[in-house]
């Protein structure tokens, strides 16, 4: 039978062996970080996801930013072609034609377009004509009130001849300006054409203008002609008709080289 020593001291083996077996169970249960080396670099798989996920963002930025400034350029080239001007302007042609239009008007002959040369002239030959002049005096002035209406046609036609001689002008202005609103690169230049569109209207306006003024001067005149020539009559019937007197006859020129 053994001792109660021996048994002590094989329990003390016993029971140091079975820590010895709880301790290394332990020590391999317990997870750790999962660490490798490769030639003395440490490679840690948290911090390499972390450090993957960092810099897909800044990538992402990145391409954000570099959107913003494709759309910031795309802005500029816009913004570019909407400050672009028309290259093509009809300002010139339409300065000639209402020049034109002018100097034909400055050519009126005999009774011109002008307010104080109207009022004294009409005056004299219209309004205030001398009923007790002579015959001659009186033949020589319905003449010359004839010669106004005349040349007063005379130059209603050449207006309007000139009115029409720029109409082809007018056609290939609109045409072109058409044109370069269609392909127009921005809204200047459509703005700019509509501009000129509307300044050929004003050109086409003024033609109409001066025709309708010339062929109303020439009515006018033509008007005022056959009053003072009912008046003229007038006078004249009475001294045919006059008692005491007979009638003598007179020479008259109704037409002259």
């Amino acid at each position: 039978m053994k001792s109660p020593h021996i048994k002590r001291t094989g329990l003390r083996h016993v029971l140091a062996a079975g820590a010895a077996i709880l301790s290394l169970t332990a020590t391999v249960l317990v997870p750790t970080p999962a660490y490798a080396q490769f030639g003395g670099i440490v490679y840690d798989p948290s911090n390499y996801a972390q450090n993957v996920l960092t810099a897909a963002r800044s990538l992402e930025q990145i391409n954000n930013q570099i959107r913003a400034l494709q759309n910031q350029a795309t802005s500029l080239i816009n913004e570019a072609r909407n400050l672009a001007t028309l290259p093509t302007s009809v300002l010139a042609p339409l300065q000639q034609q209402i020049q034109q239009t002018q100097a034909l008007l400055g050519q009126a002959k005999r009774m011109a377009y002008n307010v104080q040369q109207i009022q004294t002239e009409f005056a004299r030959q219209y309004r205030s004509m001398d009923l007790t002049a002579s015959q001659r005096t009186m033949v020589d002035g319905a003449e010359g009130r004839w010669q106004n209406s005349v040349a007063a046609f005379e130059d209603a036609l050449k207006v309007q001849a000139g009115a029409v001689a720029n109409i082809e002008d007018t056609r290939n202005a609109v045409t072109d300006l058409v044109t370069a609103s269609q392909s127009a690169s921005g809204a200047l230049q459509a703005a700019q054409a509509g501009n000129q569109l509307l300044a050929v209207q004003s050109q086409q306006l003024t033609d109409l203008i001066a025709s309708v003024t010339a062929m109303g001067r020439a009515q006018t005149l033509d008007a005022a002609n056959s009053a003072a020539a009912k008046a003229q009559a007038r006078e004249q019937l009475r001294r045919f008709l006059a008692p005491g007197r007979g009638y003598v006859t007179t020479s008259v020129q109704m037409f002259r080289n």
